[in-house]
């Protein structure tokens, strides 16, 4: 039966609008896979729209539908799109089938069987380690990550052979490895085999009117686990009541009292190590590759959800040991003795607490100086007071101006209404023309750069910065 993911797959041509978006470029590496032309436009360039392009995707960044090519069998937006885009409106008024980033995912997943992680942290770094688990035991999946493994260097893993569906089970022979993204309630077109909520912290309330709302679309997403499937999420949680679908719900944590939870840990060199307690064994002598008491949390989800699937105990040790991590979570750049340079996606006030903590927890003596670029107007308005107590965890405050993202400016909300509610000793608010300056005046010891906007562009210019200040003290 030809199901609407194999009428994409039969696309000779796609564009992709906003294609430089993590979800977006992976759902673009996917069907260009399959065979697909990909054109595309972004609003600026980026190592991962390089890639693209070097891939063989065809990619403008000027909003100009003279470089539209002709013949576009599907567009595929992004919601950071606005309506009045030059481009989409052309591809509306030409009637080119239009399609949300997540309603195309939605689609593609529904040919596979499905494992989704959902959460407001954490679901990045568990989707690419349950991926990363999945290749290592040798299984036939593909996988849309959000952010770029670095096991892989990519957002996508193609899978071995396309799958075959067991039209009685409505499974398949090839799991698809998604995150479940709650912005824009995306995560409602994807219906699970196995699902994992990491956790719901208040977030995107542009998009949900309140809290209640924001618990509402995760106990809906929760509730399209499939029948026969399984549910685990972090003990705590709102989801006991869900206990009396047609599917088995599992719950984990880093305390007992739950399904799966690890117990003897020991950190040994900056990792962990430890036994991980399974409702019907011990799986002992396990070592993370990452470093990070969160990233041990997110561990014990990817783990709980290969035990559900029946992955063998050998490839979970090995698979765990071997993980690299996702760029940008957590990334160490820089390990000397005197000085350490990590980069984080952290732009939610429990994100960037559980950072500046694991930091803290391995250089307890040692400085520590964050760099952070608020992301959105409406997110730095909602949780001001929260991101003050965060960031005060610091010794020393660097802060850039607000990365406005699809937002238009909000009157009166900006960098130094967060900077006036910080109390550290040293704390500065500064431009991108003057930030590097900024840095080497404060000679860190740590340095820690935070956010989700163009703070991603940093890296390299600080490694460099960090380069030229050893060759002139030698």
């Amino acid at each position: 039966m030809l199901t609407r993911s194999m009428i994409f797959r039969n696309c000779k041509s796609v564009y992709f609008l906003g294609i430089g978006g993590i979800g977006m470029s992976a759902i673009a590496r996917y069907s260009h896979f399959l065979g697909a032309q990909i054109y595309g436009y972004d609003k600026t360039p980026t190592t991962l729209t390089d890639e693209l392009v070097a891939e063989g995707m065809v990619i403008h960044f000027e909003e100009n539908v003279d470089l539209i090519p002709g013949d576009i069998d599907l567009v595929v937006y992004t919601p950071a799109i606005p309506q009045e885009h030059k481009e989409l409106k052309h591809f509306l008024e030409m009637k080119v089938p239009v399609r949300k980033r997540s309603e195309v995912l939605g689609m593609i997943t529904r040919d596979f069987t499905t494992l989704a992680v959902a959460g407001t942290h954490g679901k990045t770094t568990t989707s690419a380690l349950i991926a990363h688990i999945l290749r290592t035991a040798g299984v036939n999946m593909v996988a849309f990550l959000g952010g770029i493994s670095k096991n892989y260097a990519s957002n996508f893993l193609a899978p071995i052979c396309f799958p075959e569906t067991d039209q009685k089970s409505h499974t398949t022979n090839c799991y698809a490895v998604a995150e479940a993204d709650e912005f824009d309630r995306s995560f409602l077109q994807l219906y699970p085999q196995v699902a994992i909520i990491t956790s719901m912290d208040d977030d995107h309330l542009d998009i949900y009117k309140n809290s209640d709302d924001l618990r509402e679309a995760f106990i809906e997403f929760a509730s399209q686990t499939q029948p026969g499937g399984v549910l685990i999420f972090k003990k705590g949680l709102p989801f006991e009541s869900l206990k009396h679908q047609e599917y088995s719900v599992k719950t984990y944590s880093l305390e007992g009292g739950s399904d799966y939870y690890p117990r003897n840990i020991r950190n040994v060199k900056g990792l962990f190590e430890f036994d991980l307690v399974t409702p019907d064994e011990v799986l002992e002598e396990i070592t993370l590759g990452l470093p990070g008491r969160f990233n041990l949390e997110n561990a014990i989800a990817a783990c709980a959800l290969a035990v559900e699937i029946g992955i063998s105990e050998k490839d979970i040790k090995e698979a765990l040991k071997s993980y690299t991590g996702v760029r940008r979570r957590f990334d160490f750049h820089i390990q000397t003795d005197d000085f350490v340079y990590i980069d984080d996606y952290a732009h939610h006030p429990a994100e960037i607490s559980a950072c500046i903590r694991a930091v803290r927890e391995i250089y307890p003596a040692k400085k520590i100086t964050g760099v952070f670029q608020p992301h959105l107007f409406s997110r730095t308005r909602d949780f001001l007071d929260l991101f003050a107590r965060s960031l005060e965890l610091l010794d020393e405050v660097i802060l850039l101006e607000i990365y406005p993202a699809r937002e238009k400016p909000i009157p009166g909300v900006n960098s130094q209404m967060l900077l006036d509610r910080i109390n550290v000793h040293r704390k500065i608010l500064c431009t991108k023309e003057n930030f590097l300056s900024e840095l080497q005046a404060l000679n860190p010891e740590v340095l820690l750069t935070m956010g989700a906007g163009d703070i991603d562009q940093w890296p390299e210019k600080i490694i460099q910065l960090y380069m030229k200040k050893q060759v002139s003290t030698k």
